[in-house]
């Protein structure tokens, strides 16, 4: 309830939203948005969103309640639940946004390195000569399931199916043959 002068008016959000359904009521629009705005800005600062951000998706939520007044149902939700589940899904949209970014700048600075160069192969094609050499050395069970896990990409369960062998005992010649490679090969790295 607002007092204005020696009036008394009631805040009545759902016929706000009515209103702007309606007829496009900018005062009933201005109404709202004066009321709601900053308590979604506060709900999305809560929720951990910076406040320069929290401002502009408050803004976003009052202006998706604009576009869709006509779909508001009262009798489905109130219309703060309804404005805060609209300022939730933005805040769900734009932390989306910001993974895809991130990922996007990952992949930036992987392609940095350009194609591989000349040098890049010959070490590559060395790198590989030294592993599978250090491999020979292997014992022939250490061999078998190192070539099935990681050369075949079979699961640890799949290798220890095929080679008629317990989990445990796969696992354990992986880890054995795994810290032989690692001795190996430490200069590789």
């Amino acid at each position: 309830m607002a007092q204005r002068g020696r009036f008394v008016t009631l805040f009545d959000p759902n016929a706000l939203i009515a209103a702007i359904a309606r007829s496009g009521d900018r005062a009933a629009f201005a109404a709202l948005f004066d009321h709601f705005a900053p308590r979604v800005k506060g709900l999305l600062m809560k929720g951990g969103a910076p406040a320069d951000l929290a401002e502009d998706m408050a803004q976003e939520t009052l202006l998706a309640v604009w576009r869709k007044a006509a779909l508001f149902d009262p009798a489905k939700a109130s219309a703060g639940t309804w404005i805060a589940t609209i300022a939730r899904n933005l805040r769900i949209d734009v932390a989306r946004r910001e993974t895809r970014s991130r990922l996007s700048q990952i992949y930036e600075i992987i392609d940095e390195d350009g194609p591989e160069q000349p040098d890049d192969v010959v070490s590559g094609a060395q790198r590989d000569a030294r592993v599978r050499a250090a491999m020979t050395d292997l014992s022939p069970d250490q061999y078998r399931v190192i070539e099935l896990a990681f050369l075949e990409g079979f699961t640890h369960q799949d290798v220890a199916q095929r080679l008629a062998i317990p989990l445990g005992t796969v696992k354990s010649r992986l880890r054995l043959a795994l810290s032989h490679l690692r001795g190996k090969l430490e200069d590789l790295r």
